[in-house]
C-alpha cells in the first residue's frame, strides 16, 4: 500500500504519522474528543475535488480518497489558556469530512458540516473560524461497550438532517494498519476565511484505536453535504476512547 498522494504543482505530500508533529505549538483551543466513532467510505476523488477548498486537492491512499462520518462528545473547550468550560464547551458533535492535501504537501481534513448540540459554540465557530458547524440536538448513549449517536438538525438547516450511528466496541488494535493511520493521523484542518485558503494545526497523543461492530447505520449528513449517495456499508469502522487536543493559531493556507 502506499501513501501517495497527488498535489498541486510539484509539492510532496507530508508523510502520514500516528505521532504528532514535534515543532512547539502555542495553543488557541483546547479540549477533549471522548468517545469517538469512526466511519469511512472510499470515494472516487473527482466526486469530491469540487468541494474542497482552493489550494487544496483530495489526499489519496492507493488511488482512492474517503468520506468520514465522525461522531464523539466534545469535552471542555477553552480557549486562551483558560480552564475549560464545563457546559457550553461539552457536548455531542458528528462531523462529516473528506481528506485533503495543500500546495505545500500538508495533508489535513475539509469539514463539510458539524452538527453540535451547543448553540453559543456553534455561532462564535461559524463567526470566528468560518467554519460550517449547525446546530442540532444530539445524545451519546452507552450500554455497556454498545454506543449509540443521534443527531437532528435545526439550525441553519436542512431542518431534520439526521444521524443515528450504533456501534460496538471491541479489542484495543495493538498496530493499525496503514490505511487506518492515513484515516485518523490528521495534524491540520484546511478551510476558508473570506474566501482565502486558511490552514488550523492541532496535535495530541497518538490514538487509541479500538475494532468497531457497526450494528446501526441510518443517516442523510453525508448526502446534505453535498457528497453522492451511498448504499454500500463503510468500508472502515473504529472507535475511540478519545485524546485531549491542542489547536495551534490560524495559518495562511498557501
Amino acid at each position: 500500500m502506499s501513501f501517495a498522494a497527488r498535489a498541486p504543482e510539484s509539492a510532496l505530500p507530508e508523510p502520514v504519522s500516528p505521532e504528532p508533529p514535534a515543532a512547539p505549538m502555542p495553543p488557541l483551543l483546547t479540549q477533549s474528543w471522548l468517545d469517538l466513532a469512526f466511519l469511512h467510505w472510499a470515494v472516487d476523488p473527482a466526486d469530491v475535488a469540487p468541494l474542497i477548498p482552493r489550494g487544496t486537492v483530495p489526499d489519496t491512499f492507493d488511488g482512492a480518497t474517503y468520506v468520514g462520518l465522525v461522531a464523539f462528545r466534545m469535552h471542555r473547550v477553552s480557549g486562551l489558556g483558560l480552564p475549560g468550560i464545563p457546559y457550553l464547551g461539552t457536548f455531542p458533535e458528528t462531523n462529516v469530512r473528506l481528506y485533503s492535501v495543500d500546495e505545500r504537501g500538508r495533508r489535513g481534513v475539509v469539514f463539510r458540516s458539524l452538527d453540535a448540540s451547543r448553540l453559543v459554540p456553534v455561532l462564535v465557530a461559524r463567526t470566528a473560524f468560518r467554519l460550517p458547524y449547525v446546530w442540532s440536538r444530539m445524545d451519546i448513549a452507552r450500554s455497556g461497550d454498545t454506543l449509540t449517536y443521534t443527531s437532528t438538525r435545526r439550525w441553519p438547516g436542512p431542518r431534520g438532517a439526521r444521524s443515528r450511528i450504533v456501534l460496538r466496541a471491541g479489542e484495543t488494535i495493538d498496530e493499525p494498519t496503514a490505511l487506518e493511520h492515513f484515516l485518523t493521523a490528521r495534524w491540520a484542518l484546511h478551510s476558508s476565511f473570506f474566501g482565502r485558503p486558511t490552514y488550523l494545526p492541532n496535535v495530541h497523543p497518538r490514538w487509541p484505536l479500538h475494532r468497531a461492530e457497526l450494528l446501526e447505520c441510518d443517516e442523510d449528513l453525508t448526502a446534505t453535504a453535498g457528497l453522492p449517495t451511498r448504499t454500500e456499508e463503510p468500508m472502515s469502522v473504529l472507535y475511540s476512547p478519545g485524546v485531549p487536543v491542542r489547536f495551534g493559531p490560524q495559518q495562511r493556507g498557501s
